[in-house]
């Protein structure tokens, strides 16, 4: 059987080498939908994993209580259709003292600025740093690991200490080649020890997660005094199964720290973790429907065209099929070798989609700085399509083929 099926694989081969140019442009046209097809699936595999990558740092079991939530909407001039207060730090203050749910643990923060110049002895950074003013579980909230160094501990949060923890950035940068811990450094005239380095984040749609300094959020109040300042407060939830719960906890805490009534809207935003990537995958899934329509209108073509130069070989060669039945050559045995024409140059034809997809979805990726992950399941897909696409395009061809009759066969000019 194998051998048979090798002979009949030579045999196609070969007769794929006489008929090069047609076989070529049949290859490139199956070749550019199973491109297409490719292609998307690759920078959408790429999208997806990017977006996982960034948000999982919140970890799945953490809400955020914000001004507004992430599915807020807004206008066509990109103002929001709802105007909600800023959450103030007396009201982040006193939603964390009376929310009490068990297995959680809340930790309030803010953006003291985002173009702070940071010094270390003579060196000083560009001013493009940001300040964070956290508090001791800001980082386990938002999915941060300490590489070197330590946390920052209640202790040094109650007694306002000028600690610091810094983003990793700064190993290479203004710290380069020195151990940053326990160095000092300077942010608007006041003196920080370093307690802790931050492993490395990368950045998310283009912005640096690791050139940050987080300082503890009192010390942060006193040296950045900007009115209007907007604290966002988190909660990690021990226990997953317990998230919704505390939501609806924490929601009714929250209003009740902002006075509301009953009848009155909610005037804050609680963000949970999943929410916003669930809500971005789910986008994705259209890109997905959108690869696979271009990707079967193009193969549809490349199917006729397939189908078109296997029965054109069928009239070129019909003396060889009357000469192979006068040899004594079964109808199926005629069948089964345009067939496999059919199929190789099918084959050939996804896998150098394949290869091409892959490529250009690699540079695409890179290009807008995602995470390439290997598309395996476009990968099969599209070898499935391309057999398919042969079996469909091969199945005629072959029968004619093998219903030829001899006589007829040897004498057609």
């Amino acid at each position: 059987m194998f051998g048979l099926f090798r002979e009949n694989v030579r045999i196609a081969l070969g007769s794929i080498k006489t008929q090069l140019l047609r076989t070529i442009l049949t290859v490139l046209i199956i070749a550019i939908g199973i491109t297409a097809l490719v292609g998307i699936l690759t920078v959408v595999s790429a999208l997806e994993n990017t977006l996982s990558s960034d948000f999982a740092s919140m970890g799945s079991n953490t809400f955020t209580i914000n001004q507004y939530d992430n599915l807020t909407r807004t206008n066509g001039n990109g103002e929001r259709k709802k105007i909600n207060p800023i959450i103030s730090y007396p009201e982040a203050r006193d939603f964390k003292e009376n929310f009490n749910y068990p297995l959680t643990n809340t930790s309030i923060s803010f953006t003291a600025t985002s173009n702070a110049e940071v010094k270390y002895e003579n060196t000083k950074t560009d001013p493009e740093v940001s300040v964070l003013g956290v508090d001791d579980y800001f980082l386990p909230n938002s999915g941060l690991e300490v590489a070197k160094g330590r946390n920052f501990t209640a202790f040094d949060i109650a007694n306002n200490n000028y600690v610091c923890v810094l983003g990793s950035d700064f190993e290479k940068g203004l710290l380069k080649d020195l151990n940053p811990i326990d160095k000092t450094i300077s942010i608007r005239g006041a003196k920080f020890k370093v307690i802790g380095v931050l492993e490395e984040k990368g950045s998310t749609f283009g912005n640096s997660q690791d050139l940050r300094v987080m300082i503890p959020i009192q010390v942060a109040r006193t040296l950045f005094t900007a009115p209007n300042i907007n604290y966002t407060t988190s909660v990690m939830v021990e226990n997953k199964e317990l998230l919704s719960q505390a939501v609806d906890d924490a929601m009714i805490a929250m209003r009740k720290v902002r006075k509301l009534n009953p009848i009155e809207d909610t005037n804050f935003g609680i963000s949970r973790s999943d929410d916003l990537i669930n809500k971005i995958l789910g986008i994705t899934q259209y890109l997905g429907i959108s690869a696979w329509v271009i990707g079967i209108i193009t193969i549809f073509g490349s199917s006729i065209a397939l189908m078109n130069i296997m029965l054109v070989s069928v009239t070129e060669r019909t003396r060889e099929i009357g000469v192979r039945k006068a040899l004594g050559a079964k109808k199926s045995t005629i069948a089964i070798q345009f067939f496999m024409e059919t199929l190789v140059i099918g084959q050939l034809g996804g896998l150098l989609g394949v290869i091409l997809g892959i490529l250009i979805g690699f540079a695409l990726a890179t290009a807008i700085d995602f995470k390439f992950v290997i598309p395996w399941l476009a990968i099969t897909a599209a070898f499935i399509v391309s057999f398919i696409v042969a079996v469909v395009s091969g199945s005629y061809p072959a029968i004619k083929a093998a219903q030829l009759d001899p006589i007829e066969a040897l004498r057609y000019e």
